[in-house]
């Protein structure tokens, strides 16, 4: 069954599947993760009235609800984009992205975007939104314009400040903060992910998987980096003359919190994220002590109100 929108069409068949993400900070033990709902997708990706509570889509967006949202087609001058309608406010966060490049030709372009900015659901000419954003935009290159020297496709990161253009015709090479070749992650024939974690003002950082299932590649680490407080997370794609298939499969974000508040709890985040500084350990001892004590006071406390409730009653049937 088909369901039409004047911007965007939705391809719905019935069906699900969980998505399959790899594991990051979130199994750290000084970390603690909550999912973000306001923020994952997974199939069937609609509500029962075929709408989406959290998200809003656009252009040739096409939702496949049993196995993807396509966010450009495998023809030529095709776009769309999916944007969350809350912005992400989280001070620490992980987002895995399952995603697919994929199509028939030898030649193929153009790429898509992941974006955490200020504004939101505009279609445009970067990678299909708006160009002159505020905020942070990861562009996921597959065709090589004008960049000597650089393996496509190319994975780069770009800080907008709301005012400096995309450099489209040399593929953002004036705009790039990070960036990494990523030769394979076409036509993969593993689940291809990319996952984001940025702790507020320290670091963000992009690792990769399309190699191999289960082996990450870092593409980039960005010291210092910060996103605007108020960002709404988003994804876009065009297609030009050339073109492919641009799907999302799954998008998990996480609430990142760290349990160790102590002097190294710096040290164990690092270690959680990849560094090679290493994780502090828990002191088990100090847990099962307080743990006893708590026990302990529970127990005094019920008899403490089983003898006051037997006073209470015996001076009662005295009273009587």
């Amino acid at each position: 069954m088909l369901f039409h929108k004047p911007w965007s069409s939705l391809c719905l068949l019935a069906g699900s599947f969980g998505g399959v993400f790899g594991l990051g900070l979130s199994e750290h033990p000084d970390v603690k993760a909550i999912s973000l709902r306001t923020h994952s997708l997974e199939p069937p990706y609609l509500d029962s009235d075929m709408q989406s509570r959290w998200w809003d889509f656009g252009d040739d967006t096409i939702i496949r609800t049993d196995r993807y949202i396509r966010l450009a087609s495998d023809k030529p001058s095709r776009s769309g984009w999916i944007f969350s309608r809350v912005p992400l406010t989280a001070t620490n966060w992980e987002i895995m992205v399952e995603f697919k490049i994929h199509g028939q030709g030898n030649l193929y372009g153009d790429g898509f975007a992941m974006w955490l900015t200020k504004g939101r659901a505009q279609g445009g000419n970067v990678f299909g939104s708006a160009d002159k954003f505020e905020g942070l935009g990861v562009f996921f290159d597959t065709y090589k314009n004008n960049r000597p020297g650089t393996v496509f496709p190319y994975i780069m990161a770009m800080n907008g400040d709301g005012q400096t253009a995309y450099d489209k015709d040399n593929d953002g090479k004036a705009n790039e903060l990070a960036g990494c070749s990523a030769r394979g992650i076409r036509n993969a024939n593993i689940p291809t992910k990319a996952r984001f974690t940025y702790f507020a003002d320290k670091s963000l950082k992009l690792d990769l998987q399309y190699k191999a299932e289960d082996e990450w590649t870092e593409c980039f680490e960005i010291p210092d980096f910060k996103v605007p407080p108020v960002a709404y997370l988003g994804f876009s794609a065009e297609t030009g003359e050339l073109s492919d298939n641009h799907d999302i499969i799954t998008v998990k974000t996480l609430n990142l919190y760290q349990h160790n508040t102590g002097s190294n709890a710096g040290a164990a985040v690092k270690g959680a994220a990849g560094s090679t500084s290493s994780f502090t350990p828990k002191k088990e001892g100090g847990s099962w002590t307080w743990f006893f004590m708590k026990f302990v006071l529970f127990g005094l406390a019920l008899t403490g109100a089983y003898v006051g409730f037997t006073i209470y009653r015996t001076r009662q049937r005295d009273r009587f």
